[in-house]
């Protein structure tokens, strides 16, 4: 799995111009499936996020994390993050898993958000055509690759 994590003072998700979701401080989180992803993923991932310590404590420092700040999060999935560009001016997309392997784990993934922040988490459509708007806060913006651990 391969997240960009945004720090946002506002965030939301926009499908056939419905407002699906919205949220104010928090984390609009964009998360790209691969077909070797599983369950171990989602929670080191999920684990990794409600503890990163990216929001600021009382002397402005970014010492406290979305469990400690209270904040929000949308999750929209997006299988271009997997995009290779090695050759040619064409990404590809081998990589992304398709939407019968990916649709489970995006769902296990938000489903294992909630659970650790104990509260709703905002989404968009799988595969739909999503306009998503933001305002990042720092700008504090973040990538995670499960599987290249830094």
């Amino acid at each position: 799995m391969r997240v960009v994590i945004q720090r946002v003072t506002k965030a939301s998700v926009t499908v056939d111009e419905k407002q699906i979701s919205a949220i104010e401080s928090g984390l609009l989180i964009l998360v790209g499936i691969e077909n070797l992803d599983s369950q171990e993923d989602i929670d080191w991932l999920s684990n990794k996020i409600v503890n990163l310590r990216i929001f600021n404590d009382d002397q402005g420092v970014m010492n406290n994390s979305l469990l400690e700040s209270n904040g929000d999060v949308i999750v929209v999935s997006q299988f271009t993050l997997h995009a290779s560009t090695k050759k040619g001016n064409r990404p590809s997309y081998i990589n992304a898993a398709k939407p019968e392997t990916a649709v489970p784990i995006y769902e296990a993934f938000v489903k294992a958000l909630e659970l650790k922040l104990g509260k709703k988490v905002g989404t968009g459509i799988f595969g739909a055509d999503m306009k998503v708007e933001l305002l990042n806060d720092g700008p504090v913006t973040i990538v995670i690759d499960t599987k290249n651990k830094e």
